[in-house]
């Protein structure tokens, strides 16, 4: 009996060590668990406690990296501090008729984009419907698509210079329908089978579509369907609407691309109060940056999605911006409920289950080839928050290796006093 006694308390005395409580013996954890790191991993961590300021773990804080997904939480935190979390993103129908004739809309119809990336083929069906009610059975004039909020240059590597990422994305605009993409069936195999393409022209896109759902409705359009700029003085018929506090959500948990880019337009748009294009964007986010006093050495942002290998950023200026969102009682709470949960949900619903560190992280993650980053807000045991900041560049080692360890140094913070 003794002897099984010794063999029970030896595992129990290792876990006392691994989960070791003071700063001092957390700090020499995660020096044990980056040891494991292959010698040609480059390393940049910052874990702070943001209520006493205290920097628990410091290595290459101020190292410029790659961020890869990470830099979504600059282009959200940006959008919420600039526009609010019930700024609205929207899809219009208006009119330039000025007659008020019942029954029909003598003059063009307009389908104008405001940024408002995930509405989709159902939501424009609602649209038609309100025009319906409102007893419209004929539009005299021709059916236009608006993208003029922002630019029409739809594709990364044509904002970027020598843009080499080959993550492809549909094209990036102000009007979107189910993001810009459509379905087409092939015959392959002696089987007809569905591709999603990305359209070329998403006004004109938007317009053929609105088109082909009003006369499905019943209502008559003599005109044809063309892209445009709607008038100043246009007449406002109906809209699909969402929050940015909605969207952000579905930008960070799952960390989507797509959106996010839209997204970095549109504040570019609101900001400057002009057509929305990178240029804006990227000077709305650094200004940001610099605005907020958050550590910018070394910073370069390009685009809103982290996608581009040009995205330059230090684990010090993520933690930077999480701290400055923390203590932004407006805006905290809307910034961490679009962050994925560890072992629940988004890009972390598979990440850190079954540990303490699982439901009381929330995260961003990261990956691009050989780069891969995680940041995010840590409730310990003690109920206290904490700040991490993790990217690891690698040319040798797995990804899921480099996970691995980026778990492990969030599960051994749990227990930190």
């Amino acid at each position: 009996m003794s002897r099984l006694k010794k063999i029970v308390f030896l595992p129990l005395f290792i876990i006392t060590q691994i989960f070791a409580t003071t700063p001092e013996a957390v700090k020499k954890h995660i020096e044990n668990i980056l040891s494991k790191l292959p010698s040609s991993t480059k390393a940049a961590i910052i874990i702070l406690k943001p209520l006493t300021q205290d920097t628990i773990f410091k290595l290459n804080a101020s190292e410029s990296m790659i961020p890869a997904s990470n830099t979504k939480l600059f282009t959200t935190a940006a959008a919420l501090s600039l526009l609010g979390g019930n700024f609205i993103l929207s899809t219009k129908l208006l009119t330039d008729d000025k007659s008020n004739s019942s029954g029909a809309i003598r003059g063009n119809l307009y389908i104008k984009g405001y940024g408002n990336s995930l509405f989709t083929s159902s939501d424009m069906d609602a649209l038609v419907d309100v025009i319906k009610k409102e007893g419209i059975k004929k539009i005299t004039g021709n059916i236009v698509g608006d993208d003029s909020f922002c630019d029409n240059i739809y594709s990364r590597k044509d904002w970027i210079y020598q843009e080499e990422a080959n993550v492809k994305l549909p094209p990036v605009s102000a009007l979107v329908v189910d993001r810009n993409r459509k379905i087409i069936y092939k015959r392959r195999r002696h089987r007809l089978r569905a591709y999603y393409v990305n359209v070329s022209n998403p006004p004109l896109n938007a317009a053929r579509m609105l088109k082909a759902k009003l006369e499905r409705k019943g209502i008559h359009v003599s005109g044809k369907t063309v892209a445009g700029v709607t008038p100043a003085k246009a007449k406002f018929l109906a809209e699909s609407k969402i929050t940015l506090r909605e969207l952000i959500k579905k930008i960070n948990k799952h960390s989507d691309n797509f959106l996010a880019e839209c997204l970095f337009k549109t504040i570019g748009a609101v900001t400057s109060g002009k057509q929305g294009n990178s240029f804006y964007a990227t000077q709305a986010v650094v200004g940001f940056i610099r605005d907020q006093g958050i550590f910018s050495k070394g910073t370069s942002v390009v685009d809103g999605s982290g996608i581009s290998r040009f995205d330059q950023i230090t684990v010090g200026a993520i933690a930077g911006t999480l701290e400055k969102m923390y203590f932004d009682l407006k805006h905290y709470t809307d910034y961490y409920n679009s962050l994925s949960i560890a072992g629940v949900d988004g890009t972390l619903r598979d990440r850190m289950v079954g540990t303490a560190a699982e439901n009381n992280f929330r995260g961003k993650t990261g990956t691009l080839k050989g780069v891969t980053s995680l940041s995010g807000y840590l409730t310990t045991n003690k109920n206290e928050k904490i700040i991490i900041s993790m990217i690891f560049q690698f040319q040798m080692g797995e990804t899921n290796l480099h996970r691995k360890i980026e778990d492990e140094i969030v599960e051994a913070l749990t227990a930190l006093e």
